[in-house]
């Protein structure tokens, strides 16, 4: 762990209201809290400590497909690009390649039915939150460490694969440019109610907001109205994605996942939940639910192993584990430490965009995720062990 991830531990342990902290294997650095933690209160809440991209998670599961039968990657990859908007331009207005120009159907039929009504209520409340792409995001990836993948299940955790290993679709979004705009605003509002009542803090990024009152009340509407369209957004892509996947094999995607063994978890979220005897409030940011019996998805980089998991419910740690390997270097170094030709080796065997774009989100700039999940043994209980063979990054 880096000093500054403790440094950003003790403040948040500061914060009164703030009752249990619980810090994954994989933390580091975030704005005011750290990524890859979990918090405990009861009568306050830490919009920072949720983060901005509330409701980013991951989806995965295993398809009716086998290794043999994906004889042409790059195609595959460009399928999936064609169906799937990723990336980020125009800081995502008019124009921007990540988000659609013409509405898919499924897209505005999830939206009228899922989001529309509850976003007109919040913005009629508070106009500030209007974004007008929010529509426009909804099914797209975004980027950073957003990716989708195509992975083979390997045969045991010393990774070897059977003679034709079965295969997987994995992939990681959020709440796009709206989840945003709702966790900054309302750590905004709570900043200027703590400065209005004299309250100081060692990090003003830790601001709360007292349960009980109508900014509390609102952003916990708002924030869980984020994690729906984070869900809806995953659901979508893992549906188009499915449509690229039987476009490249020239097959129906109807019925083309296992269905029954979909896996979908937040990892950027508040609930409500009981511990220690008593109803609270937990946040993570970074981490996953692992409540005994509970599944979830821990990935490595880009070009290491990922892990379905089933939570082994550790009250110690908030029943929750980690969400990562967590990043070693920021990008900044990332960029300035990582050269090609050490990106391209370490991706080896894996159909990528090869651009220097992507030289923050290389293995090197992550840690090991053999030893982050070796860390948390007693969290959280490897089931199925992934490695990807294509990469769709933003």
């Amino acid at each position: 762990m880096e000093p500054d991830v403790w440094t950003q531990v003790r403040h948040l342990a500061s914060v009164p209201g703030v009752e249990h902290i619980a810090l994954m294997p994989d933390a580091h650095i975030g704005k005011g809290a750290c990524v890859g933690s979990a918090m405990l209160t009861r009568d306050i809440i830490i919009p920072a400590a949720v983060g901005v991209d509330i409701g980013c998670g991951m989806i995965a599961a295993p398809l009716r497909l086998r290794r043999s039968e994906l004889s042409d990657l790059p195609r595959l990859r460009a399928d999936i690009e064609r169906r799937v908007p990723v990336g980020r331009t125009n800081r995502g207005q008019a124009g921007d390649r990540g988000a659609w120009g013409t509405l898919p159907e499924d897209v505005k039929a999830v939206w009228h039915e899922h989001l529309a009504d509850g976003y007109r209520a919040m913005t009629r409340r508070w106009p500030d939150l209007d974004h007008p792409y929010t529509i426009n995001q909804l099914g797209t990836l975004g980027t950073g460490n957003h990716f989708i993948e195509v992975c083979v299940e390997l045969q045991d955790q010393q990774a070897t694969s059977c003679a034709d290993p079965s295969i997987w679709v994995m992939l990681h979004s959020g709440s796009r440019g709206i989840g945003n705009k709702v966790g900054t605003f309302f750590m905004r509002r709570a900043q200027a109610e703590l400065k209005r009542e004299g309250v100081h803090l060692p990090d003003a990024e830790l601001a709360y907001l007292r349960v009980g009152t109508d900014l509390a009340e609102d952003y916990m509407t708002y924030a869980q109205w984020a994690q729906r369209y984070a869900w809806q957004n995953r659901l979508l892509m893992f549906r188009h994605v499915l449509e690229g996947i039987g476009a490249a094999l020239r097959v129906s995607s109807d019925g083309l996942h296992m269905a029954d063994q979909t896996v979908h978890c937040h990892h950027n979220y508040i609930a409500s939940e009981r511990h220690f005897g008593a109803p609270g409030l937990l946040t993570r940011k970074g981490a996953v639910n692992a409540e005994a019996g509970v599944m979830g998805i821990i990935p490595g980089s880009m070009g290491a192993r990922s892990y379905i998991t089933r939570g082994l419910g550790q009250p110690e740690s908030l029943k929750t584990s980690s969400h990562g390997a967590g990043r070693v270097m920021s990008r900044n170094v990332a960029r300035k430490t990582i050269d090609m030709q050490q990106h391209l080796a370490a991706m080896q065997g894996v159909e990528f965009r090869t651009d220097a774009d992507l030289l923050d989100e290389s293995p090197a700039a992550y840690k090991s995720i053999d030893a982050v999940m070796a860390a948390q043994a007693d969290l959280t209980q490897p089931v199925h062990t992934l490695k990807q063979i294509v990469v769709v990054k933003g």
